[in-house]
Formats: C-alpha cells, sequence, structure tokens
C-alpha cells in the first residue's frame, strides 16, 4: 500500500477508535453521574485522541499542577511532531482489548492500565530522546519507574503494538530492541549482562514474556518464541522455541536446539 494511503488508513483508524472511546465515556457518563465527571475531565473535552492521551500523561506522572502541566505538553508536542506515536498508540490500546478477555473495549485499559501508559510515556521519551532532549526524556523515565514501576529506558527500541500485561517492576535498557506484537509480564528485566551497552537483548516478533522473567546479554529471541515465568535467558532462543528454567532450556521447538 503506498505511503499515503496507509497514512490515510491509519488516520482513519484512529478516528474510529477516537469515537469508539468518546461513545463510551458518554454512555457511562449517562449510567453513572458521578463517576461521569472523571471520564467527562479525562476524555470528554478532548477533540482528539493525542489530546486525551498527552492528558493522561501528565496526569499520571505530574506530582502537582506545574508539572502535569509540564507532562502534558512535551507529551502533545511530541505526538503533534511525530503523529506516528499516536498511531503506535492506538494499535496497542487495540491489542489489549484483542489479547485480553476481561476487556470488551479500550476505555478501560485506556484510564486504568498502568503498563499501557508506561508504554506511552516510553514512548514520549524515545521522541524526546531522538530529538536531542535528553534531560526530559530521562525526567520521563524516572517518574514512570517512580509512578508507575516501570522503567524504560529512552534509548531503548519497541515496536508496535506491545503490551505491558499487569506491569509491576518491568525494567527495558538502553540499547534493548523489541518487536511488534511482543506481550510483557510483570517483574521482567531485559538488559545488558556487561559493560557495554550495545550488548543487549534482541526481542522478535510475537514474543511472550512470562513474568519475572530476566531476558540478559547480547542474544536474540526469535520471532513467536515464548519465555516462561521465572526463566533467565542468556544465549539465544530460535523462534517457536520456549524457554523454560533457571538456567533455561529450550522446549517445543520445530528442530532440535541447544540449551539456552
Amino acid at each position: 500500500m503506498p505511503e499515503a494511503a496507509t497514512m490515510a488508513a491509519e488516520t482513519a483508524t484512529n478516528d474510529s477508535l477516537w469515537q469508539t472511546i468518546r461513545d463510551e465515556a458518554q454512555r457511562a457518563t449517562a449510567a453513572d453521574p458521578v463517576f461521569g465527571k472523571s471520564l467527562a475531565d479525562a476524555v470528554l473535552v478532548h477533540d482528539d485522541f493525542a489530546a486525551a492521551l498527552a492528558d493522561l500523561i501528565g496526569r499520571r506522572l505530574g506530582g502537582d499542577a506545574a508539572e502535569r502541566a509540564r507532562f502534558t505538553l512535551f507529551a502533545f508536542n511530541a505526538f503533534r511532531g511525530s503523529p506516528e506515536l499516536i498511531e503506535a498508540a492506538s494499535r496497542d490500546l487495540q491489542a489489549i482489548t484483542r489479547s485480553d478477555p476481561a476487556i470488551a473495549s479500550p476505555l478501560a485499559p485506556l484510564l486504568h492500565f498502568k503498563g499501557y501508559v508506561a508504554l506511552q510515556a516510553w514512548r514520549v521519551s524515545h521522541w524526546l530522546w531522538r530529538h536531542d532532549h535528553r534531560d526530559a526524556a530521562l525526567l520521563f523515565q524516572n517518574e514512570a519507574s517512580n509512578v508507575l514501576q516501570v522503567s524504560i529506558h529512552p534509548a531503548a527500541q519497541i515496536g508496535s503494538p506491545v503490551y505491558l500485561d499487569h506491569a509491576t517492576g518491568i525494567v527495558i535498557g538502553a540499547n534493548v530492541v523489541i518487536g511488534d506484537e511482543v506481550t510483557i509480564l510483570q517483574n521482567v528485566s531485559i538488559g545488558r549482562s556487561g559493560e557495554l551497552p550495545t550488548r543487549s537483548p534482541r526481542v522478535g516478533r510475537g514474543v511472550y514474556i512470562g513474568a519475572g522473567a530476566a531476558i540478559l546479554g547480547d542474544i536474540s529471541i526469535g520471532d513467536f518464541a515464548k519465555i516462561g515465568a521465572g526463566t533467565v535467558v542468556t544465549s539465544d532462543v530460535p523462534g517457536g522455541c520456549t524457554a523454560v528454567g533457571n538456567p533455561a532450556r529450550l522446549t517445543n521447538c520445530s528442530e532440535p536446539a541447544s540449551a539456552a
């Protein structure tokens, strides 16, 4: 599909998602006027998804009115400067509704899933990092770590959609590369094992990383691999394999593979 057509399709999808969120917020407001006040402030006062998401990031990261305004402005400028960030945020949100059987619509994860907010705050921090606003980028990382218990270095690279499920105690280091359609559960660490930051993991598409797993060093996790809960991985995992245990061992591979 030509680039212009792709952008038009993604814009239409974002507009449709935003309308779905607004419609749900309006129904909830009518059903519960007390809760509806918070919905009005978080959703209905905004013109589009970018403005609502920037405000949400500011509300979650800022400790007072001045900080909230500062984080909101940083996020809003990033979204306006790079619309692909909103496209990624839309894909992330829709992936939650597809992946989580307890979620039927996008409003709840938008407002209440801290993993979603943490990931979008990282997208802003990464944008700031690439535009040489390094102090602001690290401020986003620090506040997301303090408030949301998710620490993702601005220099990491993360695809979309990505789902941070439960999202407490997630640490992703500098130079880590994570592909599209990845799910990461709580208490996961992904980072280097030595002094050189470039020696960091590369996680492929469609990978599932269970709770408490650690992926360390200059290694590759192949597409659609699964990392079991509590697994410690320090060498490559071929695509489609499942790694379990500490130290990791490989199972369910299509071809025989050596231990990880």
